[in-house]
């Protein structure tokens, strides 16, 4: 175990950078000092009388302690009990250390709002300053951020749900926002708060999928000079049939991609046009046609060998700024994999996702309950 246990928490995030995988990373005093500074600053929801552990130290606690693969209060207990001297007194622990109740008790107070805008910031500002040092790719890419909702597996069947919409960078693959949705509405309406904590949008493209078809989601990101690519679907008939009867058959194949994975090949060819002004959906400069066929790399008897299917995006973005290929890896990159997006342990969604508290008491659990 490294000294600090805020080490664990930027070699984390460092390894989601792709051109630093398995590279050397220096954990700088800075970079502690920063996230216990960013912790410092969620508000104590404790009283005075009676406290004997530092607020931000819990939240480090706990926050280092998952990184490091902890899925219980228990394990945090445990994690915490399990640092070296000089890591406690670097978090002003001298005396005996928080135990799992302690850290539940603390963390079912915390006010999940401002500790997820406080993370997101650090990460934010780490990211700009690993840009600033001289790794940003050689060429000026267009930043490209998905906004999607990830259900917390853990707790979809359980009494109280947990479904985070967040703001994930395409090229990093980390979280950049992220914020909980009340179990009496969607994610719809959150869609420009959980954008208002990211500062400025000027020139980002912004991938959704056909849920956010929303023109008041494409008036708000035109209203932040940010642009908007976005699958339509039945839920906008209007705009969809206008999109399905566009003359395909004479637009040329723009790009196609062939590739092996789930245990079927499959083929995706995108065609991409200029639309007029009359297509019904705010600001679109570009309609997509994407068409999938797949089969399977094995026949088997009395199934259904090869699939097809259409669907249909509007990008805001003009043909000169989104070519078809790139439009091809930005659709593809908002959901890599389509059994992947659900919010499993490995998906970056969920990766670094400040929910860290459900409304159980862990004394009623076995030590190998996890959440």
């Amino acid at each position: 175990m490294p000294s600090s246990p805020l080490a664990v928490v930027v070699d984390e995030l460092a390894a989601q950078i792709p051109d630093r995988i398995g590279k050397p990373h220096l954990v700088t005093e800075g970079d502690q000092m920063a996230l216990l500074e960013a912790l410092a600053q969620v508000p104590d929801p404790r009283r005075r009388r009676g406290v004997r552990h530092s607020f931000a130290a819990i939240l480090t606690i706990a926050v280092c302690a998952m990184l490091s693969g902890a899925r219980s209060f228990a394990a945090i207990g445990e994690w915490a009990v399990d640092l070296p001297a000089d890591a406690r007194a670097g978090l002003g622990l001298t005396g005996r250390i928080p135990g799992p109740v302690t850290i539940w008790r603390v963390l079912v107070r915390v006010d999940r709002a401002a500790l997820e805008a406080a993370i997101g910031a650090w990460i934010r500002a780490r990211l700009d300053a690993v840009d600033t040092a001289g790794h940003q790719p050689p060429r000026r890419r267009r930043r490209v951020l998905a906004v999607d909702g990830k259900a917390m597996r853990a707790t979809r069947h359980g009494a109280h749900p947990v479904h985070l919409p967040g703001v994930l960078d395409h090229a990093r693959g980390v979280v950049l926002a992220q914020v909980d949705v009340d179990e009496k509405t969607n994610e719809i309406p959150l869609f420009s708060t959980v954008l208002d904590q990211i500062p400025d949008l000027t020139g980002v493209l912004i991938t959704v999928d056909a849920m956010h078809s929303q023109t008041a989601h494409a008036d708000y990101l035109h209203a932040r000079g940010a642009h908007l690519l976005v699958t339509v679907k039945r839920n906008q008939p209007t705009v969809h049939t206008r999109l399905r009867t566009l003359p395909w058959k004479d637009v040329p194949v723009g790009h196609t991609t062939t590739g092996r994975g789930h245990g079927r090949i499959e083929t995706r060819t995108l065609k991409a046009v200029t639309v007029p002004a009359g297509l019904g959906f705010p600001h679109a400069a570009q309609a997509i046609q994407i068409t999938r066929t797949s089969r399977p790399i094995t026949t088997n008897k009395g199934k259904r060998r090869r699939r097809r299917e259409t669907v249909y995006a509007i990008c805001t973005l003009p043909a000169h700024d989104a070519l078809p290929a790139e439009l091809a890896t930005w659709i593809r990159g908002h959901c890599p994999s389509r059994t992947g997006c659900t919010g499993s342990a490995t998906s970056p969604w969920v990766k670094i996702s400040t929910r860290l508290v459900p409304a159980v008491d862990p004394r009623s659990w076995p030590l190998s309950a996890t959440w």
